[in-house]
């Protein structure tokens, strides 16, 4: 799936606020809300790009998320952005034995951003839906899922050739792996977006 205006304008948008956020963390390391805010653009910008793009933005936000809710264990937002981040390790792990553990772990976090934060529906549909999480996961790596074209996602062949039945074949499976790629960022983030549950729009984004 090529990138859409829409696309670049959201990227540069969420850029700019992790450039923004990162520079906040260096002023006051222990600010949970910008920790927060850190990690669910990160979560945001994984989206785009390559898999292993996606999994070295995914661990980073993580690592983001964990150290907000180390100075703020009731801190729902996090909870919440980090349930949707083991989500994203699932789908984004082949094995489904390994996949399991990260949605009893996403599982585990949506289920506390609602005892914290009862009734946000956000909270309460991505809980109903990670008990989906891993029926889909089986019917995504059964059609070939990200492990297929995972190669050409992340940079391509080590081999070439310039016989035309190759590059087409190599553009197709790229194609689809990006276009599941998108469908399932979607279905995780319900459409919504991490940053507008956390305020990023207060953020001061340049028109």
């Amino acid at each position: 799936m090529e990138p859409t205006q829409n696309d670049l304008e959201r990227l540069m948008i969420f850029e700019h606020a992790r450039i923004t956020a990162e520079a906040a963390y260096a002023k006051n390391p222990n600010d949970v809300d910008n920790l927060t805010k850190w990690g669910g653009v990160l979560l945001e910008l994984s989206q785009f790009g390559d898999i292993n793009e996606s999994k070295k933005m995914i661990k980073d936000a993580v690592s983001k998320l964990d150290e907000a809710l180390s100075i703020n264990p009731a801190k729902h937002e996090a909870l919440w952005c980090l349930g949707n981040a083991y989500t994203t390790q699932g789908f984004l792990t082949p094995d489904h034995d390994e996949a399991q553990i990260q949605f009893d772990l996403a599982a585990e976090f949506f289920q506390k951003a609602v005892d914290e934060c009862p009734g946000n529906e956000h909270y309460l549909q991505s809980l109903a839906n990670s008990s989906k999480a891993s029926d889909l996961h089986n019917e995504i790596h059964k059609q070939g899922g990200f492990s297929q074209s995972q190669q050409s996602l992340g940079g391509g062949s080590t081999s070439t050739t310039t016989t035309t039945t190759f590059s087409n074949s190599k553009k197709s499976s790229k194609k689809k792996s990006s276009d599941l790629k998108y469908d399932i960022f979607g279905w995780i983030f319900l459409a919504v977006g991490v940053v507008t549950l956390i305020g990023m729009a207060k953020s001061n984004v340049p028109k």
